[in-house]
């Protein structure tokens, strides 16, 4: 049986059920077919893209081009899984006209199915413009690493009581601008459980506790391919990057002793004979 699709109205049955949401970062079409195959149910495209792949030291730098060529390669790879696409730094907070074509690109051009964006009560209007033209948007809140300047760094948010109310009133501000979907970045799980209580979208977790309706990780913390300590709030599943770099080191030791590629690995290299059936 194929396993159904996911869209937004699919997620908001599985919060109705109870049925936890799995979402994972993709920016490449190979992994998004592993993760779509594996039965992700929300792949975002997001701007980490900036710091996890493209080498900058945060977010900020990431361009809607860039976006969208990690968009399209992503879409290549996934079938099922809704694809939801980050709307990068000075995309949409300026002029809800930039937004609009923003991320009409990331739906048109990019093949995203939705698209994703930080902040409260500031960006209800954007939300409100993306949905008259018929663009599903996923709201984001506590730390969000737009702001990474303002915060002060990747800190802990809502712990403050008043700054714990302010989260809650921005959800429901979200709630009502329009959105599907909610994630809370590194927040307290009470808090996150308290949100996800009070609002009717599903919430997406990372660094929020258990009490959220779905889980988000960046893939590569996951799979443990990052150079730098992955966030304490994540499980590693794997510990890929010293079983790469080893497969690395043993293949510059053979071509330098010439011990590859060899008359084995070379084209035109005789094969084995099949045996002849008895």
């Amino acid at each position: 049986m194929t396993p159904m699709k996911t869209t937004t109205t699919r997620l908001a049955e599985m919060k109705r059920r109870g049925e936890p949401i799995v979402a994972l970062t993709a920016y490449d079409a190979p992994t998004a077919a592993l993760l779509d195959g594996a039965g992700v149910d929300v792949l975002l495209v997001g701007d980490s893209v900036g710091n996890v792949k493209l080498g900058y030291g945060n977010t900020l730098p990431v361009t809607v081009e860039e976006m969208l060529h990690h968009v399209r390669a992503v879409r290549r790879g996934n079938s099922r899984a809704l694809l939801v696409a980050d709307m990068p730094y000075l995309s949409y907070e300026l002029d809800p006209a930039d937004a609009l074509r923003n991320a009409g690109r990331l739906i048109k051009d990019g093949g995203a199915e939705a698209v994703k964006l930080e902040g409260g009560l500031a960006v209800a209007p954007v939300i409100k413009e993306l949905l008259r033209v018929n663009i599903p948007v996923m709201g984001h809140l506590g730390l969000t690493p737009q702001a990474v300047n303002r915060l002060g760094g990747y800190k802990v948010q809502g712990r403050d009581p008043r700054d714990a109310e302010r989260l809650v009133t921005d959800a429901r501000i979200l709630e009502g601008a329009g959105i599907f979907a909610l994630v809370l970045e590194c927040v307290p799980a009470d808090l996150a459980a308290a949100v996800t209580s009070k609002v009717s979208v599903p919430t997406i977790g990372i660094g929020a506790g258990p009490g959220c309706d779905g889980q988000i990780l960046v893939v590569d913390d996951l799979l443990g391919l990052g150079a730098s300590p992955a966030p304490s709030f994540v499980r590693r599943y794997a510990d890929l990057r010293p079983v790469m770099e080893d497969a690395v080191r043993r293949y510059a030791a053979d071509v330098r002793s010439r011990a590859f590629p060899g008359k084995a690995h070379s084209y035109g290299a005789a094969r084995p004979k099949a045996r002849a059936a008895r």
